[in-house]
């Protein structure tokens, strides 16, 4: 900001002060079954913003491993001499940040943690005005969700997809990749007969199929009238979900694993995937988002989210080609106020700045 009117704008908003960062380690019952194992609890680092002006922002990132946890949490407290004294200005300072970390890269555990930081400035940014993120940003539309169903055999499966159609959920979503295609196919028909016809049905392979698996397992699930199949293959290979796609007929759905927009371009280029699924913190935070959402929007890519329901909810409803919200309650016990969705649906009235605020009883009782 060169400009006496830029000058005056900075001047005039709030300065942050501080990092106050908390790692958790919250226990996830039941656990979550995936084809390439069970996650049974989630390390999460809290990072809380404190500004002048006396508010304060909050976001959460996951670091899937417990080996990762403490490691990410020093590295956000590390970054806090990078932001003090900075005035409260969200994609500068994601700028200012990127260009830092350039040489060392921003994926991985130096991505995390930026995004920490960058998803707690827009979240103290959104309160100081007194608004939500979705007020802030001018977003106006709702969003649909759809439920998880882990990797839980046939009678579980279908189970836990009929208790989520109970609820109002518009579509469910469940772990496959068991050691044949009739399983898969097993798993796909009880869910349909247990939610109905009008309930979407969404498949994640976790990546756990090659190219060549991919293309056989997938023609022979193309008339199961799937929403899509979600990473079929390794989130990198990029030409190998587009040989998927150009070989199948249900949409390939992949995004969660890809850091930053970047890697967006990349899969966009190569035509790897029909949809695409962000995930806040991989890409890059709010300010990432928006950037990703913009080139699906030009290249009217539909996008979905990827955990992080708060803030995804919020997101999508500013992302002009907003597919689905996935909704995961994994991370609930330490929100004081979780999103609410009813019928299938996020509720958003009331909300202020990204929907994060703690339990503090909680966070207390899973500190790690």
């Amino acid at each position: 900001m060169g400009t006496v009117a830029g000058e005056a704008l900075q001047s005039s908003l709030a300065v942050v002060k501080g990092l106050r960062v908390r790692a958790v380690r919250v226990p996830l019952d039941p656990p979550h079954r995936t084809a390439s194992g069970a996650i049974t609890e989630s390390p999460l680092v809290l990072t809380d913003v404190l500004t002048d002006a006396g508010e304060l922002g909050h976001s959460i990132v996951f670091t899937y491993t417990n080996a990762a946890l403490k490691p990410v949490a020093d590295l956000v407290k590390n970054f806090e001499p990078l932001v003090v004294g900075e005035s409260l200005l969200p994609a500068h300072l994601e700028q200012k940040l990127a260009a830092r970390f350039r040489l060392l890269g921003p994926q991985g555990l130096v991505g995390i943690a930026l995004a920490a930081i960058d998803m707690a400035l827009w979240d103290a940014l959104a309160r100081l005005h007194g608004t939500s993120l979705l007020g802030l940003l001018g977003g106006a539309k709702t969003v649909r969700a759809y439920g998880a169903v882990g990797y839980d055999g046939v009678a579980e499966s279908a189970r836990v997809a009929e208790d989520w159609a109970k609820r109002g959920f518009a579509g469910v979503k469940a772990k496959i990749g068991y050691p044949t295609v009739r399983e898969d196919i097993a798993v796909i028909r009880a869910m349909r007969k247990a939610v109905g016809g009008d309930v979407a049905i969404m498949v994640d392979y976790n990546q756990c199929l090659s190219p060549a698996e991919a293309v056989q397992r997938l023609r022979a699930l193309d008339d199961e009238g799937l929403t899509w199949v979600e990473e079929p293959t390794l989130a990198h290979d990029y030409s190998g979900h587009a040989l998927i796609s150009r070989e199948t007929r249900t949409p390939i759905q992949c995004g969660e694993n890809w850091w930053g927009t970047l890697d967006l371009q990349h899969a966009f280029d190569a035509h790897a995937s029909d949809f695409v699924m962000i995930d806040v913190m991989k890409i890059g935070g709010v300010t990432g988002w928006l950037r990703a959402a913009a080139l699906a929007h030009v290249r009217n890519v539909p996008l979905s989210s990827h955990l992080w329901p708060e803030i995804s909810a919020q997101l999508l409803c500013c992302s002009p080609t907003a597919h689905w919200l996935e909704y995961a309650d994994w991370w609930n016990p330490v929100l004081a106020q979780p999103l609410r969705i009813e019928q299938g649906v996020a509720q958003l009235d009331g909300v202020r700045g990204s929907g994060i605020e703690w339990n503090e009883e909680a966070v207390k009782r899973f500190s790690a």
